[in-house]
Formats: structure tokens, C-alpha cells, sequence
């Protein structure tokens, strides 16, 4: 776990270097052709388990649905697959059972093959699976939101993991692309969930609740009861531990879809995507993760990429949440200073030099 001041320092150090040796050059976010992502990137560095680690399965099939494993779920989109390779870099090199990871990747079936050989040349010892996410099952349900990225199917799919991952898989860590991890990944997988709760994520109470709704949401009772006896706070889905167990046997999903319906067929309780719905099932029911595992907002907000600072406190997680993402915003030579955290995990070719000095962060 890193201070808030320590990364602050690697931070100006970073930005120190970067400005004397070099400048950003704008490129291009995806290749001419998708089937030639994986060139684009460089070969990952090997990570082994420490000697503390327990020893699992070697075979992808077994450690799959192994309960000792880390289970982590993520979505691979094109567009954003910068963003999932840097993740993926970022939790294997702070984490110290690498070799005790497994990574559940949703795609879209247009793009599955060529993710997969992608991931394989870039992490060739990682244990993963990429699963098909079947878009015909939410592209009827999706409303119109304030950020065109919100409405792409691919979107929705934490919704439905619980159907997606094999049911052998009753746990797990579902992270969005845009996040980097600077800690222990097993700590946040220990967490525990207490009593019958179905997720753990930092809570944000402080943050005006109502204004996730619409008017027409908060002026209809027969809607807005159901935080009734609770005490709802924000919650960010971009970071959630999943008893997916519980999920199953609440049937979560199709709580979900019924929000969804509501909000497509009748009237307009919200605006944003796909979050709205899991605070109408979850708000007020969640466990809480300490905050240092979500430091999100930091790409703005949903219509400006705006900078932002990291928040007060220890940093476990670093999340590009809302409009701007660094991956996108270092290409076009109008970076924010936080995005020079990000900078070190990015394994696209044309930013190697961000990793030739990360030697100079490491020493701090």
C-alpha cells in the first residue's frame, strides 16, 4: 500500500524525467487491423510467486474454478484494451502470488479471437479464459445516456457474470479497464462479505445520492420506496468484490433488468448507464471496502476531462473513471499530472520510454 504523499513524489519525479528526455508523440489508439493488436505491444516482464504462496493448479482448466485462486473479471473492448493491458501489468507486479491469478475476460464475439491471441503474446504465462458475452441479451434494455460510451453492451456485462463465469466460480473481483493497481490484489480479495451482503465496494456517503435520479424517479412512491429503510450511499461499479453464490440465489440479474425495463419502457428514472440499476438493487446493502481501493473520478467527469487530484489517505487503486482516460489524453500531448502514474504499466510499444525510467520511480 502507497501514501498519497509517495506517489504525489513519484509523481513530480516522473514528470521531472518525461519533460527533459523526451516528448509525447500523438499515436494512433488502435491498429489498422485489429488482428495485428498484438504487435502492438511489448512481451510482459515474468512474475513469479513468492515462497509464502501456496501452490495451485498449472492447468487453466483446473485453476479456473479453483476456490485458493484469485478470481478477477474484467471486459476486453477494443478500444479500451490499452487501458486492460496496463491493469492486468499493474496487478501482477504488486501482487505476491501472481501465479495465483485468474483472469475471466467478457468480450464481444466480433473481436473474442483476436483479444485472446492478443493477451496470450502479451502475458504468455497468465492464466486467463475470454468468454463471449452475448449482446442480444441487454442491446433492447439499454437507454440512451449522457456519455455515448455508457450505451455500449459490453458495458452492461458485470450484470450478468453470474451467467457468463461457470458456476464453479462462487467469487470475484470485477475491475475496469481504466484502473491500476498499487498494492496487493489479495487483499482486497480477503476482504470478507459480512452476514448476506452480495458485494463489497467503498462507499461514498458524503456524495448526493438523489441526484443519480430523476425527478420523475423521486416524485413517484411507488418507485422510489425501495430505499425505504435503508440508508443508500454512491457506490462506484467499477470496483466490486462479488459473492456471485449470493447473486445467483438472489437472482440479482434479472432485479437488474426489471430497473432497466422501467427505465426504457415507462419512464426516465436516470441517466446514467448501467450504474443507476445496481444502486436500485444494491444501495444501501453493500459491504464497505476501505476508500483507498477506489480512488476513482479521475478522469473527470461524464462530459469533461477535467484533472483531478488523488483524494486524501493510503492508495491501493487508482481509477480513470468518467470522460478522460490517460492512455488517451498522454497520445494527444495533454496529459494531467496523475496520468504519469499510469505511464509506467503501459506496455504499447510507442511508450517504452515511459519504462525505461521506471527504474527512477522504483528507487522512491
Amino acid at each position: 500500500m502507497m501514501s498519497s504523499s509517495r506517489l504525489v513524489s513519484r509523481l513530480i519525479i516522473f514528470i521531472i524525467i518525461s519533460t527533459a528526455f523526451f516528448t509525447i508523440e500523438s499515436i494512433r489508439l488502435l491498429p489498422d487491423s485489429f488482428d495485428d493488436a498484438s504487435s502492438d505491444f511489448m512481451e510482459a516482464p515474468a512474475y513469479q510467486n513468492g515462497l509464502e504462496c501456496s501452490v495451485l493448479a498449472k492447468n487453466r482448466l483446473l485453476l479456473a474454478c479453483d476456490p485458493s485462486a484469485v478470481h478477477i473479471a474484467m471486459t476486453l473492448d477494443p478500444a479500451y484494451l490499452r487501458g486492460t493491458v496496463s491493469a492486468v501489468h499493474s496487478i501482477l507486479k504488486h501482487t505476491s502470488c501472481p501465479e495465483n491469478i485468474f483472469f475471466h475476460f467478457i468480450a464481444s464475439g466480433s473481436s473474442q479471437g483476436s483479444l485472446d491471441k492478443t493477451l496470450s503474446s502479451v502475458f504468455p504465462s497468465l492464466s486467463f479464459k475470454v468468454y463471449t458475452f452475448d449482446e442480444t441479451m441487454v442491446k433492447n434494455l439499454i437507454s440512451s445516456s449522457i456519455r455515448q460510451a455508457l450505451e455500449s453492451p459490453l458495458n452492461y456485462a458485470r450484470s450478468y457474470l453470474s451467467e457468463i463465469l461457470s458456476s464453479c466460480v462462487s467469487r470475484v473481483i470485477y475491475l475496469d479497464s481504466d484502473v491500476i493497481v498499487v498494492d496487493d490484489i489479495q487483499k482486497l480479495w480477503k476482504i470478507s462479505l459480512s452476514g448476506s451482503r452480495t458485494i463489497g465496494a467503498p462507499e461514498y456517503c458524503h456524495a448526493n445520492f438523489t441526484k443519480y435520479f430523476t425527478d420523475q424517479f423521486w416524485s413517484d412512491r411507488k418507485l422510489s420506496s425501495v430505499f425505504d429503510s435503508k440508508m443508500p450511499c454512491y457506490f462506484n461499479t467499477g470496483v466490486m468484490v462479488i459473492d456471485l453464490d449470493r447473486w445467483r440465489e438472489g437472482d440479482y440479474t434479472r432485479k437488474i433488468e426489471n430497473w432497466m425495463k422501467i427505465q426504457k419502457e415507462d419512464k426516465r428514472i436516470y441517466e446514467l448507464g448501467s450504474l443507476p440499476p445496481f444502486l436500485l438493487v444494491f444501495g444501501g446493502e453493500i459491504e464497505a471496502i476501505d476508500h483507498q481501493w477506489n480512488q476513482h473520478g479521475l478522469g473527470g467527469d461524464n462530459v469533461v476531462s477535467s484533472c483531478r487530484s488523488l483524494h486524501p489517505g493510503p492508495v491501493s487503486l487508482i481509477h480513470w473513471s468518467g470522460k478522460g482516460k490517460p492512455w488517451v489524453r498522454l497520445d494527444d500531448g495533454k496529459p494531467c499530472p496523475i496520468d504519469y502514474l499510469w505511464a509506467p504499466y503501459d506496455l504499447h510499444k510507442s511508450q517504452r520510454q515511459y519504462l525505461q525510467y521506471n527504474q527512477e520511480l522504483e528507487i522512491l
